[in-house]
């Protein structure tokens, strides 16, 4: 039986003995008339969901928590904030409670994620900021078909879609070939990019700079994880980590050469494919969904990867 993406079927096609995504129904549809109940749980993720500790946890805790998060003193939030250090440090310990527009303005110079903005709200005592919709919501029909139009439009080159984990929302049937070859489990729902990649039964045996390229990835994962305090991208990393053949920093400059990137190098049968890649997010989200969305598009890093990409949609 065909492994499957988000209702999405690895089949035998005639791209190079590849196998290759196919949406059943519509290619590559991001957006449907009618969708599969499984792929819709999974967009539609639990919705403005707080961590049952980040309630519990008393405002002040929790705004202290992100001020040394982002390494800044008291006074330096004051300034940005243009608030009195001494009302920051009130705030902090519990003598003073803030005001709803207090919360809202700190965690906003504390660039403080969407999702836990709400947390912060309800430590304080007021109702969250923020709602979280599915992607088939009808109110963000506007975006879903962005989405969609993005997907096709870089086709013959692969592009996804990620959640705030790393797990893939969609992908573009040029996705299919950089999954050849992978596990089954590990390209079922959920699949996470991130894990299908490094897994030594998924991508990794055929990253020709595997110490390269997993190094780049783990170091974003762990400034991601510092950054927006998520235990869960914590324990992503602490997994792919321990994966064998993996580094934990990016390569230092004089291992990059002559390069002006950093390239994905795969073995792909008799030839060598290279990409880079570019990752795409909503800048002015004020959507827990959107905020948390990224889209990562690759391209052909020379001329023989781009000729072969296109040889093979011309051969469909």
């Amino acid at each position: 039986m065909p492994a499957r993406i988000f209702g999405t079927s690895l089949v035998d096609t005639p791209i190079a003995g590849a196998r290759r995504l196919v949406r059943r129904g519509a290619t590559c549809e991001v957006i449907a008339q009618r969708r599969d109940a499984r792929y819709v749980r999974l967009v539609a993720v639990e919705t403005a969901s707080i961590p049952s500790s980040m309630i519990r946890a008393p405002v002040g805790e929790l705004l202290r928590t992100w001020r040394r998060r982002r390494s800044l003193s008291q006074l330096e939030l004051a300034l940005e904030a243009d608030v009195s250090s001494r009302h920051v440090s009130f705030l902090e310990t519990g003598r003073a409670r803030p005001s709803r527009e207090m919360v809202l303005r700190l965690a906003e110079h504390l660039e403080i994620p969407l999702r836990e903005r709400n947390g912060l709200l309800l430590a304080a005592g007021y109702a969250p900021q923020y709602v979280e919709r599915s992607l088939d919501a009808p109110e963000m029909a506007p975006v879903h078909q962005a989405l969609d139009r993005f997907l096709r439009a870089h086709e013959p080159y692969p592009a996804v879609i990620l959640d705030r984990h790393y797990n893939i929302v969609s992908a573009n049937d040029a996705t299919s070939v950089l999954t050849v070859g992978i596990a089954p489990e590990l390209v079922g729902p959920p699949a996470n990019a991130l894990r299908a990649t490094l897994h030594p039964d998924g991508m990794a045996p055929l990253i020709l700079n595997l110490p390269e390229w997993s190094g780049h990835l783990l170091h974003r994962l762990r400034r991601q994880a510092a950054l927006t305090g998520d235990p869960e991208l914590g324990q992503l990393y602490e997994e792919l980590s321990a994966y064998p053949g993996v580094t934990l920093e990016p390569p230092h400059d004089e291992r990059v050469g002559d390069d002006i990137v950093l390239t994905l190098r795969i073995n792909a049968g008799e030839r060598e494919l290279a990409f880079f890649s570019t990752v795409s997010t909503f800048g002015t989200a004020v959507e827990i969904t959107l905020a948390e969305l990224m889209i990562e598009a690759f391209y052909p890093a020379n001329a023989a990867t781009a000729a072969y990409l296109l040889q093979g949609i011309a051969g469909l």
